[in-house]
């Protein structure tokens, strides 16, 4: 095996080998931390991670399924590797890899566009309008490819001629839900598809959050357009603030729920009425590591 090989398979037997109590974040932190998966597996062996000692053939085991998904034809990367997407590096759930099809960046600035399965006619034409937005400042439209909203703000990207991500709440090897398979099909040939699980994971109960934690670290904003009280979408609002990343509200999302109620009144949220306001946020939020990067200068020029 190469050494990049050998790194992989260490990070595939952490992963599979720890203990049921510490986290996949956890590891990729060890892991981008060191700048090494086997420097991670050799050095903790006093059962803090590992209920059981590591043998080689728990690293010949990984190597072999890193090759099978190699030979499937599916593109991997991991928190050890130059092309990771950087913004997802500083949140607490980084993916310690991605399976992934499609253009991978480094640095891919974009915002998530999120909301309910079971959107409005005025959410689903507000979702592609909001998409349109984005395109034309050259922003990337990210969403998790469900019914609804998600699919509204993917279809609109690419008919706008703009990138589009979408982050699955399932293994790559998967199309979920069914009726969205065409869609992903477009994405991976002309935006990217992301998936931080197993090739054949089916959807789950916790993968959607896990799913929207990404979403949210991988974008630079959070715009909910529409969602219910029980609706997941809180949960991405919720993290986002957590990963310091704003969150746009559309009124009735602030109106009509009440953690959209809660949220209105925290900082670096925004809460916009019209097109024009929704326009000035996006600048607004977009321009704001310009205008740090900015005051920094001035900071040490003074």
């Amino acid at each position: 095996m190469t050494s990049s090989q050998q790194e992989r398979a260490a990070l595939f037997t952490l992963l599979r080998e720890r203990r049921r109590e510490v986290s996949w974040g956890r590891i990729a932190s060890d892991v981008s931390a060191e700048g090494s998966a086997l420097v991670v597996l050799e050095e903790r062996t006093d059962g803090e991670l590992f209920p059981a000692p590591v043998s080689e053939v728990d690293l010949a085991n990984a190597a072999d399924q890193l090759t099978d998904w190699r030979a499937a034809g599916y593109q991997l990367v991991t928190v050890l590797d130059d092309t990771y997407p950087a913004r997802l590096l500083d949140i607490r759930e980084t993916p310690p890899f991605l399976f992934y099809r499609g253009k991978l960046q480094r640095h891919d600035p974009g915002m998530s566009i999120v909301g309910s399965r079971s959107a409005s006619p005025w959410a689903l034409e507000m979702a592609a309008t909001v998409a349109e937005l984005l395109v034309a400042q050259n922003l990337t439209v990210i969403s998790g490819l469900a019914a609804g909203i998600d699919a509204a703000a993917h279809r609109a990207a690419l008919a706008a001629g703009g990138r589009t991500v979408a982050f699955l709440g399932t293994g790559i090897a998967r199309s979920y839900p069914a009726a969205n398979a065409a869609l992903q099909e477009e994405i991976g040939s002309r935006g990217l598809l992301l998936s931080q699980f197993y090739p054949d994971a089916p959807p789950t109960k916790q993968s959607f959050p896990m799913r929207n934690a990404s979403m949210s670290g991988y974008g630079l904003a959070t715009i909910v357009i529409e969602a219910g009280e029980h609706s997941g979408t809180r949960i991405q609002a919720r993290l986002a603030g957590e990963h310091g990343r704003p969150v746009i509200l559309t009124s009735r999302v602030a109106e009509s729920t009440s953690w959209g109620r809660a949220l209105a009144g925290a900082p670096n949220v925004w809460v916009v009425n019209t097109l024009n306001e929704l326009r000035a946020a996006i600048e607004e939020v977009r321009s704001a590591p310009e205008r740090l990067e900015d005051a920094l200068h001035a900071l040490l020029a003074s």
